[in-house]
C-alpha cells in the first residue's frame, strides 16, 4: 500500500507554510526521491499530479509534490487560490528559496521516509521547470533532472505590453480563465528579477548545469514554445530531448481530473521520466 504523509514545512524566509505530500511504498529501504514543483497558476494537488505521485511510489520511488509559500492557496484551502495578495507578493526568489526548504527537509527526514539522500532528483512543471533548472545547477544534492514543458527564459514574460502601467501602477492582473479571477501581480516581481538577474537567467543556469537533464515537451503545447524546449537542449551538453506529439502544455490533463485513466501522452512522460532516472537511458 502507498504511504502518504500530508506535511507543512515552514518557509525559512517568510515562515509561511509550504504544504507537502510525500508519497512512497513503505518498504524499509531507502529510495530515490523526486520532488516536484508546480508551475504558474499551479499547486500540488492540480489534476493529475496526485495519481503521478503515486505512478511513481508504485515504481519503488519517493514522490514530493509542494506548495510554493506564495502560490496563492493557503493550508485550509490548498486548491483553491484563497490569498491573492500572497499571490501578488511571490517571486523567482522565494520560489528557490522555497524549493531550497523542500530539499533541506527531505534530507533532515530521510531516515523516517525512506529516502536516499545520494539519489534526490527534480521534476519542474513549466515555470517550475525554470526554477528546478536554475536550483539543479546550483545545488550539488541534485544528482538529476527533468522538465515538463519547460519555460526557457523568464524575461520575456515580464516584459511585456502593458510594462509601463504595471511599473507606474504597481499591480497588474492575470486572468486565470480556469477560476474567472483576476490575480494581481505587484511590480515586486520585476524588480526582484531584475535585482537578481545574473542568477535568475535560465540560460546561464542551463549551460553550467553538469548532470543529467531530460526536458519532455508537447508538440501541440500552445502556452511555452517547443523553441523553448529546443533552446534548453541546445544549452545543455547532453541533454535528452523528449517531444510528445499532439501533446498540449497539461499533456492533454485537465483540473479536476476525477476517476480519468492516465492518457497516453502522460504515460509517456511518466515512462521516459522513470527511464531516465534510473538508467539514463530513455529509448
Amino acid at each position: 500500500m502507498i504511504y502518504l504523509h500530508n506535511i507543512s514545512i515552514t518557509s525559512s524566509l517568510h515562515h509561511l507554510p509550504i504544504l507537502a505530500s510525500v508519497s512512497y511504498l513503505k518498504q524499509g529501504t531507502p529510495k530515490p526521491v523526486i520532488i516536484f514543483s508546480h508551475g504558474f497558476k499551479g499547486f500540488k494537488d492540480w489534476g493529475h499530479f496526485p495519481i503521478v505521485a503515486s505512478w511513481f511510489a508504485q515504481q519503488g520511488m519517493a514522490f514530493v509534490r509542494f506548495n510554493f509559500s506564495h502560490n496563492g492557496t493557503t493550508a485550509e484551502q490548498p486548491s483553491d487560490f484563497a490569498n491573492l495578495d500572497n499571490f501578488g507578493k511571490n517571486n523567482f526568489s522565494i520560489e528557490l528559496h522555497d524549493l531550497e526548504d523542500v530539499i533541506n527537509w527531505v534530507e533532515a527526514n530521510a531516515a523516517e521516509h525512506e529516502f536516499d539522500t545520494e539519489n534526490i532528483f527534480l521534476i519542474g512543471h513549466s515555470r517550475g521547470g525554470g526554477i528546478s533548472i536554475i536550483k539543479a545547477s546550483e545545488d550539488a544534492r541534485i544528482k538529476k533532472i527533468v522538465t515538463w514543458a519547460s519555460v526557457a527564459d523568464f524575461e520575456s514574460r515580464l516584459k511585456v505590453e502593458g510594462f509601463d502601467e504595471w511599473k507606474k501602477t504597481g499591480i497588474a492582473y492575470i486572468p486565470n480563465a480556469r477560476t474567472n479571477q483576476q490575480m494581481p501581480l505587484y511590480f515586486q516581481f520585476y524588480e526582484d528579477f531584475d535585482k537578481n538577474r545574473e542568477r535568475l537567467l535560465i540560460k546561464k543556469a542551463a549551460k553550467r548545469l553538469n548532470k543529467p537533464f531530460l526536458i519532455v515537451h508537447g508538440t501541440a503545447d500552445d502556452t511555452v514554445s517547443l523553441n523553448e524546449a529546443n533552446a534548453l537542449h541546445q544549452w545543455v551538453a547532453g541533454s535528452r530531448l523528449c517531444l510528445l506529439e499532439n501533446a498540449d502544455h497539461a499533456f492533454n490533463a485537465t483540473h479536476p481530473y476525477i476517476g480519468q485513466a492516465l492518457n497516453e501522452h502522460i504515460l509517456k512522460k511518466l515512462k521516459v521520466s522513470l527511464a531516465f532516472f534510473m538508467n539514463n537511458n530513455i529509448d
